[in-house]
């Protein structure tokens, strides 16, 4: 048999047991495309359940609130949010209508608008985060809808963290 011919089987029936395996073990969706300009557009992979401040996080949140931002269209329904993870349990956190701040630090600013002219309302007061809260914000994005007027979130909002495999500025 020659090289070539050895070669083609071997790849045809690796092909194959790629295929049979699949049945086995069926394929996770863990490929993210973000299309929304709160975090750099692009694709990412969701590498896994456990997060920490600083991390990427893909999120869905809770139905009340995407109702809310599908109503507003800042994201349709049952899509979810990315987002940086920025506090969690322990941190306190403040808001004063015009600053997000977390541990005293300023973190990000709040707008009073969205880019349309629609009233937002920034979150407001100072509490220190529970045991399973966290805090999202995506802090390099001014125009960003994130923790500065949805306050903190549960850990079961959290889908996974994001890994960037390609992304661009848009």
């Amino acid at each position: 048999m020659s090289a070539a011919t050895w070669r083609y089987l071997s790849l045809g029936g690796f092909g194959c047991a790629l295929l049979a395996l699949s049945g086995l073990y069926p394929p996770t969706k863990r490929l993210v495309l973000n299309t929304t300009a709160s975090a750099p557009i692009g694709f990412y992979w969701l590498a896994g359940p456990g997060v920490v401040e600083g991390d990427l996080a893909l999120v869905r949140p809770p139905t009340d609130l995407a109702r809310w931002m599908a109503r507003r269209r800042y994201l349709p329904l049952n899509v979810p949010l990315i987002k940086h993870v920025a506090a969690t349990d322990g941190r306190t956190v403040c808001g004063d209508r015009q600053r997000l701040l977390i541990d005293g630090q300023a973190v990000a600013k709040m707008r009073d608008h969205d880019r349309l002219g629609r009233r937002l309302t920034p979150f407001n007061g100072c509490r220190r985060l529970k045991r399973g809260e966290v805090l999202l914000l995506n802090a390099r994005a001014p125009d960003s809808f994130d923790g500065r007027y949805f306050g903190p979130l549960t850990r079961q909002t959290i889908v996974g963290r994001l890994v960037p495999l390609w992304t661009w500025d848009g």
